[in-house]
């Protein structure tokens, strides 16, 4: 409740000051690229639960049936979409989000319906325990080392056999241990990061959460078990 509350408390107002920056992204978005400004996705939720994700768009409009993640220097990506991807500024309509209660300011990226459905084990169903977030250390990971091994004809498969289960191991270790203070600290390295990648950096250390993971696998053989939980249905 008390994590909830500070949710609220801190996209609220971030909500207001970015309206107008969102405003002049969404021109900017229909301006360079024809189609909305803003991109609705179906997402899985805390329990399962479906919502509708906001973003700006940064893509031109494809037809159904393309690729489900979006390749290091994808061809989609128009100029501005870059420039909106590298300042994670298409992210900011998800303050809307975590204001509604579908997701909240600190958790596991929120996935694809499909991608949920036919590629998460019994124990990655774990981070559905939580709301997802806008960063996570998974995302963090994501964004800082995983990114640019997508690319060419296997870019799908490699996110679906490496890259998604590494999220979402590095996802569990932050659902382990979720705290008031560990989100604050999430939040301060997600925006040192953004705030590195957008100045030109592109090397960056391995996160804490792996380390620990990496004690764990050579403690037990494979990480620890959260308690078990049935996968929730999704519908």
């Amino acid at each position: 409740m008390v994590r909830r509350l500070c949710d609220v408390v801190l996209a609220s107002p971030a909500l207001m000051l970015t309206a107008p920056v969102i405003a002049l992204a969404v021109l900017a978005v229909r301006w360079s690229s024809p189609g909305p400004g803003l991109y609705r996705a179906r997402r899985v939720g805390r329990h399962g639960v479906p919502f509708t994700l906001y973003k700006l768009r940064t893509m031109d409009v494809a037809p159904a049936g393309t690729a489900p993640i979006t390749q290091h220097d994808d061809p989609r990506v128009f100029r501005v979409g870059r420039w909106l991807r590298d300042w994670k500024v298409d992210e900011l309509p998800q303050l809307f989000n975590v204001i509604r209660g579908d997701m909240a300011i600190i958790g596991p990226r929120p996935e694809d319906p499909e991608i949920v459905r036919d590629h998460y084990t019994h124990e990655q169903w774990q981070t559905l325990t939580v709301r997802p977030g806008l960063a996570s250390p998974g995302s963090l990971y994501n964004y800082t080392h995983g990114e640019r091994s997508l690319s060419g004809d296997a870019a799908v498969e490699t996110y679906l056999g490496e890259l998604l289960p590494l999220k979402l191991a590095l996802d569990l270790e932050y659902v382990r241990d979720a705290s008031i203070w560990y989100d604050l600290r999430l939040m301060a390295r997600t925006i040192w990061v953004i705030l590195a990648r957008a100045c030109g950096r592109r090397t960056f250390r391995d996160p804490p959460e792996l380390r620990r993971l990496q004690r764990h696998v050579l403690r037990s053989g494979e990480p620890d078990g959260l308690p078990p939980a049935c996968p929730p249905a999704i519908g």
